[in-house]
């Protein structure tokens, strides 16, 4: 799926359907995701968020599209004498490493701009409440970073090519450093950049454990600002989220599935971070979450337009296995 396929349209929905005043663990921010428009005091930080959210269109577009060199790879392993499919292995390979290369560049660059937004959605002297509803345009694109973590790290978690292709890169250029031969493509992804590439794909879902590494750093440089600046705003996100997609009223409204997969995708993000940063997490009594509605509105969809959500909470979050977990929302998630 296309990231901005239809973005407008989900934004429209959005803006109608965050109308109402009260929730579960208090008020609802006005979120304006279709209109929000930067004032002069969130102009720098969105410029500089936005510049990345500009090329996240084309990194999903290219890996949607990345079809790996399986074949070339298992031809060149089969034929290890044949000089001729090993250079067509690796001329395949190359590329599509640059191009890999270029997907873990750009996760560093969202992190930076997670952590410009978390600065400026947590700052003094605004509570988190008065931060959403007064930069509301950073709240957005906050909410499009989210949205399109988890479109990446579903592609990436259903597409094996990826890891192969880079093993398959790494043991040539391994097998030719102890030949003292050195591959002009090596210039390009040194050993220290493919040890960090292969930490960063070998994560199931590498961008998301991008970002709640960063929101975890980001807290714990922070030291006099209060935890709860940056969970409360992570909580509030994933409740409005969560209110609109178990409210009938609100639910039926929305005018395409992009709607649904969209706050589906923040919710799931929101609640991801949140349970990395809060001392007790998301699953606890104590949590502002209502994860038992968050996942039973998850689990009312469609299983394959969810299971990478419900892996993602699975298998991503920190505190699920705790004791203070309940029984009733580890069944859930089984």
């Amino acid at each position: 799926m296309c990231y901005y396929t239809g973005l407008m349209g989900i934004m429209g929905n959005l803006l109608k359907l965050l109308a109402c005043t009260e929730f579960e663990h208090g008020p609802i921010v006005f979120l304006d995701f279709e209109h929000a428009q930067p004032t002069e005091a969130e102009t720098a930080v969105w410029n500089q968020v936005s510049a990345v959210l500009e090329e996240a269109h084309g990194i999903l577009a290219e890996l949607q599209s990345y079809n790996g060199a399986g074949q070339e790879i298992r031809e060149a392993i089969q034929n290890p004498n044949d000089l001729q499919l090993q250079e067509k292995a690796w001329n395949a390979v190359c590329p599509l490493v640059a191009k890999l290369k270029r997907f873990y560049e750009f996760s560093l660059r969202l992190e930076n701009a997670l952590r410009s937004l978390l600065e400026a959605l947590t700052s003094p002297p605004y509570a988190p409440m008065q931060h959403l509803e007064r930069e509301q345009a950073l709240a957005k694109q906050f909410a499009e970073i989210l949205h399109f973590t988890l479109s990446f790290d579903e592609l990436k978690m259903t597409n094996p090519a990826i890891q192969n292709d880079f093993s398959y890169y790494r043991r040539t250029i391994s097998r030719n450093r102890l030949n003292n031969q050195q591959l002009e493509a090596e210039n390009e992804v040194n050993n220290e950049m493919a040890n960090r590439m292969s930490l960063f794909y070998a994560e199931a879902t590498p961008m998301l454990k991008t970002l709640s590494n960063a929101t975890t750093k980001f807290v714990s440089e922070n030291k006099t600002l209060p935890i709860e600046d940056t969970t409360d705003c992570l909580s509030t996100m994933a409740c409005v989220c969560r209110v609109m997609l178990e409210t009938p009223e609100y639910r039926c409204r929305f005018t395409n599935t992009d709607t649904m997969l969209f706050c589906m995708r923040v919710m799931v993000g929101v609640i991801i971070l949140y349970d990395h940063v809060h001392p007790v997490g998301a699953f606890a009594k104590t949590s502002k979450i209502d994860m038992k509605g968050c996942i039973k509105v998850l689990k009312e969809q469609p299983s394959n337009s969810v299971e990478g959500l419900l892996n993602a909470l699975r298998y991503t979050t920190r505190h699920l296995n705790d004791d203070s977990t309940s029984k009733q929302i580890r069944a859930l998630l089984q």
